[in-house]
């Protein structure tokens, strides 16, 4: 496509809005990545204000309300940032005929089926971050008929506050205790941006590229205590002290928000209508590790 495309990327600050900003986009598209003073959630009002005179093409919206068990607390806000802000994207796009990529979650669902959730399983979350996600998604299908929901689950990137690095900020302690009975898919931030780069691409050049919901994670699954003994199995190979990690069950440690037992997801439409197949979610961890071990190297004194 000729001429210069102007791609909006809301959460520009978060683990995939910083991701997307490393991408190998073309040359001819600019990322426009408003931090939250320059472009702020919480008001729709804002966000369609923003959205209706930027003369964008297309809009990646990865930012959202994400603080789960805060959420409980702050229903307002997180219906705010997750919701109506998804509504006013979703209108505003409508309104200049241009693709919506909107990115949600496996926490929308309960959790309570056996195998990998199908995106046309039916949703009933069941904690207030996963309703307003759930609403969000709704806005967003009633809103802007070219649209695609990717949902994804247990993103982990080298920045940011996730459970891969709080794993290792807490790594000095002699043992560490993990929830064993949560299943999910454990998902690289950078692997999720890759996937939102060719989705909207092809949603920008292509006026019949297939739209609606569909699942992004890295391939396979595990529990949170799987999760970290990889982390820590890793790490070890890698020369670093670890500490000894031990399984209990969810009740073992409460948290406001309760959580899915399984919420691992099925990407075989993403496959199929996109042709992006996930690597292996160990093989992600591993980039992951690799650089923030770099970043510790740089820091360290010489």
């Amino acid at each position: 496509m000729a001429g210069r495309l102007r791609i909006l990327v809301t959460g520009g600050t978060g683990q995939v809005g910083t991701e997307l900003a490393r991408q190998a986009w073309p040359d001819h598209v600019e990322l426009i990545l408003p931090n939250r003073q320059e472009l702020d959630l919480a008001s729709s009002e804002a966000v369609r204000a923003y959205v209706m005179a930027g003369r964008f093409d297309a809009v990646i919206n990865p930012g959202a309300y994400t603080a789960v068990d805060k959420a409980e607390a702050d229903c307002t806000t997180a219906f705010a940032v997750n919701a109506m802000a998804a509504a006013a994207l979703a209108d505003a796009t409508r309104e200049l005929n241009i693709p919506l990529v909107h990115v949600s979650t496996d926490y929308v669902f309960n959790g309570s089926k056996s195998e990998g959730y199908q995106e046309d399983d039916p949703i009933n979350p069941i904690n207030v971050y996963g309703a307003s996600k759930a609403a969000g998604e709704h806005a967003v299908r009633l809103g802007n008929p070219r649209h695609v929901i990717l949902r994804t689950a247990w993103v982990f990137s080298p920045h940011g506050s996730n459970f891969v690095t709080t794993m290792l900020r807490l790594a000095d302690r002699p043992e560490l205790r993990v929830v064993s009975d949560q299943k999910g898919c454990p998902t690289a931030a950078s692997d999720i941006a890759e996937a939102l780069r060719i989705i909207a691409m092809r949603l920008i050049e292509d006026r019949d590229a297939p739209v609606g919901t569909f699942h992004f994670v890295n391939a396979g699954d595990t529990t949170w205590f799987g999760l970290a003994s990889e982390i820590f199995r890793q790490e070890r190979e890698a020369g670093s002290s670890v500490p000894e990690v031990i399984a209990i069950s969810t009740t073992d440690y409460p948290t406001p928000a309760r959580r899915p037992a399984n919420s691992v997801l099925s990407v075989a439409r993403l496959v199929d209508q996109y042709g992006i197949s996930p690597r292996p979610w160990q093989l992600a961890l591993k980039d992951t590790l690799a650089a923030l071990r770099n970043e510790r190297s740089k820091g360290a004194p010489s």
